[in-house]
């Protein structure tokens, strides 16, 4: 996101409509809406943000006292939309489109100057990067269908004879979801211009190379299963698909449930802690990089503030994780569990948090900045094109106004996102917490909750 916030170190010879996008892009970085806007001091309202998750809990602690989610049911089967989506159709159209997509921002990337307003920029952070999480909570994992690495994957292994799901080789079980987190690290390392090639189209070139070869030379050797559990986008979209109504039964049938039901589906592998530590610290570095004190900091001595971003993106990423690992091996276990895997079976209850986040940091900025984008689109080669009709398409920039709206959005996102994970937390709590440990046990767990609601409000509305 900070990427496009600082394109304007591009080359700027660039049509009217790219003043337009550096200025709302700036003004956007993080939507609009600050403690100042607050129709109630931004003490008031951690205070009242963590009120209402020590209450949660306390309701939870009396009303809450069986396991409701760890059952696949009740659902309501859906075998007419089943055959939709599983039939051949319907995969030749999506992943005919995922094609399509992926050539036009090949076009844009060898064939676009080097300009803000070169749609590959907000593509790749406003439209994909935020853009999958609305389109995943509401359909699904999208980007597993529409994917164009499942494609290519499809192609290259029957041109081999070998089967797409499995590849040449077995994947690694103990590998998991590392390389996702590793590729989500990279690609937010990017985004948030902790490295400075994201703002220029050389870097994006060369980062989305790197992507593409990997994605596709993995899928050869392990088939779908690798893209299941390395591609940073995908594996992003699954997760945020188990917080939709779209989930699958014991047999594998399309069915609609409750969302938190679907959440608690999520199998716990390796690496699943570090990616929601991963998406968690680095929306907390996002706002704590440009707090004042942050800004002081950096100005105010001869280190390089390059070097800086790195350490902070990095402790705050290890920061997220470590805190929320001890915090659930802290909990009271029943006999024959092992602590270690506690962090794995409880991750399922950052993703709400996640998003609640992702909410607050990035609405405004898909709103305006998301309809620019589209306006680029119809402009690939920046020279006045109109290709779909909509370079001169009309930016409602309403949100704009109203500024205390969107912070009170930010602050009801947050405390949300909080909410739903400690009831998702609770429940997992209450299946594998002894009897007598199953309130005490959460209390680690529910202090970090807290310190997670305090310290990412503060940072919030800090920046």
């Amino acid at each position: 996101m900070l990427a496009l916030s600082h394109l304007s170190g591009a080359t700027t010879t660039a049509p009217s409509i790219a003043s337009s996008i550096t200025d709302s892009a700036m003004l956007q970085a993080h939507g609009i809406g600050g403690a100042k806007d607050l129709p109630i001091p931004a003490e008031y309202a951690v205070l009242g943000a963590v009120a209402a998750l020590l209450l949660s809990f306390v309701v939870l602690a009396f009303a809450w006292r069986r396991p409701r989610f760890e059952e696949r049911t009740p659902h309501v089967s859906l075998p007419a939309l089943q055959r939709v989506v599983e039939s051949r159709g319907f995969l030749l159209t999506t992943r005919t489109a995922g094609i399509i997509a992926f050539l036009y921002c090949l076009m844009c990337l060898t064939l676009g100057k080097d300009l803000i307003d070169n749609p590959i920029f907000g593509i790749t952070y406003v439209l994909l990067w935020v853009g999958i999480v609305p389109a995943s909570l509401l359909l699904g994992p999208v980007w597993k269908y529409i994917s164009p690495f499942r494609t290519f994957s499809a192609l290259l292994n029957r041109l081999g004879g070998i089967d797409p799901d499995e590849g040449m080789y077995r994947y690694p079980v103990k590998l998991g979801l590392w390389p996702a987190a590793v590729g989500l690290y990279l690609f937010v390392w990017m985004e948030l211009s902790v490295w400075d090639g994201g703002t220029t189209l050389g870097g994006i070139r060369l980062w989305l190379a790197v992507y593409l070869v990997a994605m596709v030379l993995g899928s050869v050797v392990w088939g779908n299963r690798f893209l299941s559990s390395a591609d940073p986008f995908e594996v992003y979209s699954s997760l945020l698909a188990r917080l939709s109504p779209w989930g699958r039964d014991e047999k594998g049938q399309l069915v609609l449930m409750s969302p938190l039901r679907n959440l608690a589906g999520i199998t716990p592998r390796p690496g699943l802690v570090a990616v929601v530590a991963v998406l968690f610290g680095s929306t907390a570095y996002d706002s704590f990089h440009e707090s004042p004190q942050w800004v002081r900091f950096v100005f105010s001595n001869d280190i390089s503030e390059t070097l800086l971003n790195n350490v902070a993106f990095l402790v705050f990423s290890l920061l997220a994780g470590l805190i929320f690992t001890v915090a659930t091996m802290t909990t009271g276990v029943a006999a024959g569990t092992d602590r270690r895997t506690l962090p794995a079976l409880f991750a399922h209850s950052m993703v709400p948090i996640v998003v609640g986040y992702v909410f607050a940091h990035y609405f405004t900025f898909l709103v305006v900045t998301g309809q620019m984008t589209v306006q680029q689109i119809s402009d690939p080669f920046s020279n006045g094109s109109n290709w779909f009709g909509t370079a001169d398409m009309a930016v409602n920039q309403w949100i704009r106004s109203q500024p205390t709206l969107v912070a009170c959005l930010k602050v009801g996102a947050v405390v949300t996102g909080h909410v739903l994970g400690a009831v998702a937390a609770h429940d997992r709590a209450l299946v594998l917490l002894p009897r007598k440990h199953q309130l005490s046990g959460q209390l680690t767990l529910l202090t970090a909750m807290v310190v997670f609601t305090a310290g990412g409000l503060y940072l919030l509305f800090a920046a």
